[in-house]
């Protein structure tokens, strides 16, 4: 349980002197930083956090095989009804998690920074007032999530009566959950903010192996335990949250790094603290909702197809989410990295890091095309094995292979500029994307005639506009300029 303590990360900006220094571009480094020091830093974060998420995703996909899997050979028609019942759920569950996740980007955010400076005490007050705003949010919107589970799978274009009545069991379970997975999520924010990648990666890796061990155990009911089908898959997930949410716990508690949580020192609302999380994190959380909104709507126009097409959808969907993890692992350094630079008042170091952040993250997303274009129709059959599901899948993933090197870049700038603190050019920029061009494009395709296909098409016209705009966002520069209001205090 000393893990806090093993990772407290010496980069390269603990060589050189705080400025502020005369801007400069990537290419010109501080006398004494090397190119591969600074490749060797962006890894040292990106991979911990790169297995983590790869294999929450996998174990993620695992769950939704063993859902596609209910019913067997005989009976191809109940798995993806159970498919079909988890894509239902997805939307409204990302909706109420918009205001944590928002919170965290300002964790992060603001906890990199003060490592920068080396302002442990404000670090520490971010984490109490994170989990603070979490947990008071959390547990009012759980209860909402509850009670309104039905309503919000029938609002999502469910006409199937089995399928809605096992979404409506699969969604309240997840809510029922809810506190423990937001709370962790807060904590692992803190920690990448310092850098601690390798923590998060420890308690979730044990979290997604006890969440497959139950979902083999509840959703077929195996040596004794019921057999609950979709209801059991959710509540192996929200077993395996609360191992990680205890794990988590444990950690910080004793901390022994950077980053401590002192529950002494009270959990007390602290103004400026508050400010500073609500300036970073309400853009964001009107991106995320944003988000979510046109997210839904583009759903519905999906799930009017049917339920075969809907289904083959949330498994291309399930897939492209592990296409995100690459993305987001590197991410993760490039927010990181550049907070820090920032705490240092170096710009100069947060534009080196960030390019690098992308070159490495381009890299290793051509390996994921070259997987997808050659076994895109195999990947598919490992959730259902039925011919129509396998064909329509076999072709989304030649749409997939097509935007991975740019869905990654976009992940990674966009994570540079959220460390930056430039969360209002993200949100205009997730709305211009998700609540236009994504599901009005859609609406047109599909009601044109082009089905799951035109829908796919959308998806892509979405992921390369924001790329577009996130990088002319970056190359402006303004997210070099953007100061904190504990700073001007």
């Amino acid at each position: 349980m000393q893990m806090l303590k093993r990772n407290r990360l010496s980069t390269a900006l603990d060589l050189v002197e705080e400025g502020p220094v005369k801007d400069s571009d990537s290419r010109t480094l501080p006398a004494g930083i090397s190119s591969s020091r600074l490749y060797k830093d962006v890894v040292h974060i990106a991979w911990p956090s790169f297995v983590e998420l790869i294999l929450t995703q996998l174990a993620s996909m695992v769950d939704l095989m063993m859902v596609g899997s209910i019913g067997g050979s005989a009976h191809t028609e109940w798995g993806a009804q159970a498919l079909s019942a988890v894509g239902l759920t997805n939307q409204p569950k990302f909706l109420l998690m918009a205001a944590f996740i928002a919170m965290n980007t300002g964790v992060t955010a603001l906890v990199a920074r003060y490592k920068g400076t080396v302002q442990q005490e404000k670090a520490n007050l971010v984490v109490r007032q994170g989990l603070m705003f979490t947990f008071f949010s959390t547990l009012i919107l759980s209860v909402m999530g509850i009670l309104a589970a039905r309503p919000m799978v029938l609002f999502m274009g469910s006409t199937d009566e089995t399928v809605t009545r096992w979404a409506t069991d699969y969604l309240q379970i997840q809510m029922a959950g809810f506190l423990t997975m937001a709370l962790t999520s807060t904590i692992t924010a803190a920690l990448r903010g310092v850098g601690d990648s390798r923590s998060s990666m420890f308690y979730n890796l044990i979290a997604n192996a006890v969440n497959v061990l139950f979902n083999y155990l509840l959703i077929y009911g195996n040596f004794g335990f019921p057999e609950m089908g979709v209801a059991g898959a959710s509540l192996a997930t929200v077993i395996g949250q609360l191992v990680a949410f205890i794990i988590s716990l444990v950690l910080i508690l004793r901390g022994n790094g950077f980053l401590k949580l002192d529950v002494r020192a009270g959990f007390r609302p602290d103004r400026k603290t508050l400010g500073d999380l609500i300036h970073i994190g309400l853009p964001s959380m009107m991106e995320q909702l944003l988000m979510r909104i046109g997210m839904i709507v583009f759903s519905i126009t999906v799930a009017s197809l049917g339920t075969l097409a809907f289904a083959t959808h949330q498994v291309c969907m399930n897939i492209q989410a592990l296409s995100f993890m690459l993305g987001q692992a590197f991410a993760v350094s490039s927010t990181t990295l550049v907070g820090q630079s920032l705490g240092k008042k170096r710009p100069d170091m947060a534009q080196a890091y960030c390019s690098r952040c992308q070159r490495v993250g381009m890299a290793v997303s051509f390996l994921l095309t070259i997987l997808f274009l050659f076994f895109g129709g195999e990947i598919v059959a490992l959730y259902n094995s039925d011919p129509q599901i396998v064909d329509m899948g076999r072709n989304i993933m030649f749409f997939l292979a097509f935007v991975q090197p740019f869905q990654a870049s976009q992940f990674i700038v966009a994570g540079g500029l959220r460390g930056a603190g430039d969360t209002r050019a993200t949100a205009v920029i997730t709305c211009i994307t998700m609540m236009i061009i994504r599901p009005v494009l859609g609406l047109v395709l599909v009601g044109a005639g082009y089905g799951i296909y035109g829908a796919w098409f959308a998806v892509s016209a979405d992921q390369l506009t924001r790329t577009l705009l996130v990088f002319l966002r970056y190359r402006q520069g303004k997210w070099k300029q953007i100061r904190l209001k504990s700073e001007m205090a």
